[in-house]
């Protein structure tokens, strides 16, 4: 049996598994109900008949089936076989009735071999004030199944849960008729320059500012403010990634986010491996140049002797200075010390990607739990890789006032919609911000 921490994956070798959700129940604690969702490629469901839950229990297919609930556990069982050739992925979901999952003590996800009955993986959850939850996913991947403990929650419910991936929920009408409101979703902003962009560059910037809005309502957050921080991993494991675009592709979409929580539309960026180094501030009107001067690797040929210089263009960093190896310690200490020289009224999100290959693990641990008390929440995203050592683990690490880190890992971020990476981007950081505030860290 392997225990799984939020973001972590592992390979389903079994043709049958049930997914049982369980937790400690008790008089006077909030009901819970498993589900599971069936999703195409496109992170949607073909119809409602995708959905299986108590009031559907059985996929028509007959590859998903809600078996039932007992006292503290519900259970779903998910026949990989049979599932139907465009089924990419199966959502495993919970929803509470009578509060929330913050107040459900002893929350865990189960995955057994269904024919067997061992047990192969375990995930361990905690939550706040959501009502609906995705607690992991089975995907297929490289054309094998493989399955994601994810740990995401939703504020506006199952409704908001299913509505997301494309169910049509039916609410009960108003008692009167009354105008329609809109949906408390921030309003777009529009960044310093941003007219400035190729027409298909900020065609993709609009769209993906009100995704990232969206994703900010669905979590209760009408209206947010935050300094961004980019960090680029650039070791030496990273070449492929920024040969064939994904960093560059990755930068571009956090530059949406940006572009919606500053109101300047910029964020400060570094790029490490061996050493950090500080690069110029990504502005959103100068994108596509920003792009091409900065999001390199470093300058490296066989058996690790070094290329001549090609020639630095005005601002560009010279990544042989920056190498090879992974001291992601390194960079978080100087973010943080940026963060302390230019204190700003709002918190500070930074979204840190890596390929793993962790190894400084008792220094990370302990730059990161000094970073507990400042104003600034830690998003790590693997990249493919395995090895990413306390990054993973943060989130169950005790001793903290608050959870100043998240972390997920995705095989291919390159096919992840911009709607399911920023929902799970943004899953943490308004609870976060929640937590800071009551704790005092955050005014």
């Amino acid at each position: 049996m392997t225990t799984l921490n939020k973001g972590a994956n592992l390979p389903v070798t079994a043709i049958r598994v049930r997914a049982v959700l369980a937790w400690s129940a008790g008089d006077g604690l909030p009901d819970v109900d498993g589900s599971a969702l069936l999703l195409t490629r496109r992170g949607r469901v073909r119809s409602d008949a995708d959905f299986v839950f108590y009031n559907q229990p059985r996929h028509a297919s007959g590859a998903v089936r809600h078996l039932g609930k007992r006292p503290g556990a519900d259970t779903v069982e998910v026949d990989l076989g049979a599932l139907e050739p465009g089924i990419e992925r199966v959502v495993l979901c919970a929803s509470t009735d009578g509060g929330t999952f913050g107040q459900v003590p002893g929350l865990h996800l189960c995955l057994l071999d269904a024919v067997s009955g061992v047990e192969l993986a375990r995930f361990e959850m905690a939550a706040g004030p959501e009502t609906a939850y995705v607690t992991g996913e089975l995907y297929r991947g490289a054309g094998a199944w493989k399955f994601r403990a994810v740990g995401q929650g939703y504020a506006s419910g199952l409704a908001g849960l299913a509505t997301d991936f494309g169910i049509s929920v039916d609410e009960d009408p108003p008692p009167a008729p009354q105008p329609a409101a809109a949906p408390a979703v921030p309003a777009v902003r529009s960044a310093v320059g941003e007219e400035q962009l190729p027409a298909d560059m900020r065609a993709r910037l609009s769209l993906r500012k009100r995704q990232v809005a969206v994703s900010l309502a669905k979590r209760g957050v009408a209206a947010l403010a935050a300094r961004v921080v980019l960090v680029l991993d650039a070791s030496g494991s990273m070449t492929g990634p920024y040969a064939r675009g994904t960093v560059s592709g990755v930068a571009e979409r956090m530059a949406a986010v940006a572009a919606q929580l500053d109101g300047r539309g910029a964020m400060q960026a570094w790029t490490f491996a061996s050493h950090p180094a500080r690069l110029p501030d990504l502005v959103v009107g100068d994108l596509p140049e920003w792009l091409r001067l900065h999001v390199r690797v470093g300058q490296y040929s066989l058996f690790g002797r070094r290329k001549p210089p090609k020639g630095l263009e005005p601002g560009q960093v010279d990544m042989r200075t920056v190498g090879i190896g992974n001291e992601e310690q390194k960079v978080i200490a100087e973010v943080r010390a940026f963060v302390r020289a230019h204190p700003v009224p709002e918190p500070t999100l930074v979204l840190f990607f890596s390929d793993g290959g962790v190894y400084r693990n008792a220094e990370i641990e302990r730059e990161l739990r000094e970073a507990v008390e400042e104003p600034l929440f830690w998003q790590f995203i693997g990249l493919g890789r395995a090895g990413y050592g306390v990054l993973e683990r943060f989130d169950t690490l005790p001793g903290r006032r608050v959870d100043n880190v998240g972390f997920f890992a995705v095989d291919d971020i390159d096919s992840l919609s911009d709607e399911e990476l920023y929902d799970r981007l943004l899953s943490e950081f308004p609870s976060w911000i929640r937590a800071a505030r009551a704790a005092g860290i955050l005014r």
